[in-house]
């Protein structure tokens, strides 16, 4: 059993930003992206799409209730807030 969880921002094809929780990031995005069923129905009419943010959190509870507060921002907010973690990797 994982002991992580992930809050993930993707950036659809339209522009449009999808916030969801995980515990394999990389799964989750094939699965966005993949035309199947586990896929997001708000991401399945945006495809292709590309992770542009994503957080650690040590449990299920912490990144459902990070997940609420990042889909509580604004479109501005969630760019501010990906271009922050941009920067911190360079």
């Amino acid at each position: 059993m994982s002991s992580s969880w992930f809050v993930y921002i993707l950036r659809c094809a339209d522009k449009s930003l999808y916030t969801g929780i995980t515990i394999d990031v990389e799964k989750r995005l094939q699965e966005h992206n993949a035309d199947n069923v586990k896929g997001a129905k708000y991401t399945r009419a945006r495809r292709p799409v590309e992770l542009v943010y994503q957080e650690t959190l040590p449990d299920r509870s912490g990144a459902a209730k990070r997940e609420a507060q990042i889909k509580k921002l604004s479109r501005q907010q969630k760019i501010k807030l990906i271009n922050a973690d941009e920067s911190m990797c360079m």
